[in-house]
C-alpha cells in the first residue's frame, strides 16, 4: 500500500555564533525527537564548509530565542534546517566583511570557500587566505562577536510518498497474525542523516502495525476503559516483529536549500492499508475495520467457514 503526508513548516528562530577555538555554537528552538540536532548540525557544518564536530548544537527555549512551532507537522528538519542554513550564511558574510577590513579590501573583493575567506578577483591583491577559525580568534579585535540569527516563518514544505511491502502469516486457529517481512520505500527529499532517517522509517512503520493489529481501547459493559494500562493495551515490542527493511528514495524538495522533506510521520499512513491486503491475501477476508487482532480475525474465519465462503484460504 502507498501513502502520503502534506507536512508543513511554520515559524523558526535559530541562533549562532563563532567561537574563539573556531567552534559554532547552535541554538535550534524546536524539541529534538528524531535526530533533530545531528541532522541541522551537518548541514550548517556543509555550509560553513567545517568539520561537523566544529558545531554544537543545543535546543533552547523562548528565553534564548523567539518563537518556534511545536515538534509536529513532519517540520523540524525541513525548517529548522532551513534556519540555520540562513544563520550559518550571515556567519559566512560576517565573516569576510572582517577579513576585507584587515586587508583593506572592498566587501565584494573578498570570498568564502570551504572555511577560508580568500581575496577575489584579479584587482584584490595576494593576501594569504584566513581560516573562519582564525577570524573567530581575531573576533575581539575586529567588531566583537560573529552572530547569524534566522527568524523565518518556513514556507515550501513538499510532500513525502512511501510504499510498504508486507508478508504476514496467518494462525487460522488463534486468528493471530505474525509480520513475517515489512519493507519501507519512502521519499526523503535529501537524507540528511540517513540512519536517522530509517529510524523514522521504521518507528512509522512499528506505529502502523500496531494500529492494523492490536491496538485499541476496551470498554465493559458499564462504559469504563478495561486496558488503561501499557500492561493491557497491546503495542508492538521487538520480539513481535522482523528488522522493518528501508529503501530511501531521494528526490530533492527543491523548496529547501538541501533538499529535505519532512519524513517523520508518512511512514504511519501505509501500514494499516498494507497488512489489511497481505491478511487478505492470506485469507480470503477483507477486513474493513482495525485493529484485526486475534479475535476479530477469528471470528471472521469462523463466519466465514459456517457459510461455506469459497473465498475462504485457510
Amino acid at each position: 500500500a502507498s501513502g502520503f503526508w502534506y507536512n508543513i513548516g511554520g515559524q523558526t528562530t535559530v541562533n549562532m555564533s563563532l567561537n574563539e577555538d573556531g567552534t559554532f555554537n547552535l541554538i535550534i528552538g524546536t524539541p529534538d525527537i528524531g535526530g533533530l540536532r545531528a541532522s541541522v548540525a551537518l548541514m550548517a557544518a556543509e555550509e560553513l564548509g567545517v568539520d561537523y564536530n566544529r558545531i554544537r548544537p543545543t535546543i533552547g527555549d523562548t528565553q534564548q530565542l523567539g518563537y518556534n512551532f511545536l515538534t509536529g507537522g513532519s517540520r523540524a528538519c525541513f525548517s529548522s534546517g532551513m534556519a540555520a542554513v540562513e544563520a550559518a550564511r550571515q556567519i559566512k558574510e560576517e565573516a569576510c566583511r572582517r577579513a576585507a577590513k584587515l586587508w583593506e579590501l572592498p566587501e565584494e573583493a573578498v570570498d568564502y570557500q570551504d572555511g577560508w575567506i580568500r581575496p577575489a578577483g584579479d584587482n584584490a591583491g595576494a593576501p594569504e587566505p584566513i581560516s573562519i577559525k582564525d577570524i573567530g580568534a581575531m573576533a575581539g579585535k575586529t567588531g566583537g562577536a560573529i552572530v547569524g540569527s534566522s527568524k523565518i516563518n518556513a514556507q515550501g514544505a513538499a510532500p513525502s510518498l512511501g510504499g510498504h511491502l508486507v508478508d504476514v502469516e496467518v494462525d487460522p486457529d488463534t486468528g493471530k497474525v505474525t509480520i513475517l517481512r515489512y519493507t519501507v520505500i519512502q521519499d526523503a527529499g535529501r537524507a540528511i542523516h540517513p540512519a536517522y532517517v530509517e529510524g523514522q522509517y521504521q518507528g512509522g512503520a512499528v506505529q502502523g502495525i500496531g494500529w492494523a493489529l492490536n491496538e485499541e481501547y476496551i470498554y465493559n459493559k458499564d462504559g469504563k476503559l478495561d486496558n488503561a494500562s501499557f500492561l493491557d493495551y497491546r503495542v508492538p515490542v521487538a520480539s513481535d516483529l522482523p528488522m522493518i527493511d528501508t529503501v530511501i528514495v531521494e528526490v530533492p524538495n527543491p523548496n529547501h536549500p538541501y533538499g529535505v522533506r519532512g519524513v517523520g510521520e508518512t511512514a504511519i499512513v501505509p501500514p494499516m492499508g498494507a497488512i489489511a491486503n497481505a491478511v487478505a491475501d492470506a485469507t480470503g477476508i477483507r477486513f474493513t475495520e482495525l485493529p484485526m487482532s486475534p479475535p476479530r480475525v477469528r471470528k471472521a474465519i469462523d463466519e466465514a467457514r459456517a457459510r461455506g465462503d469459497k473465498s475462504l484460504k485457510v
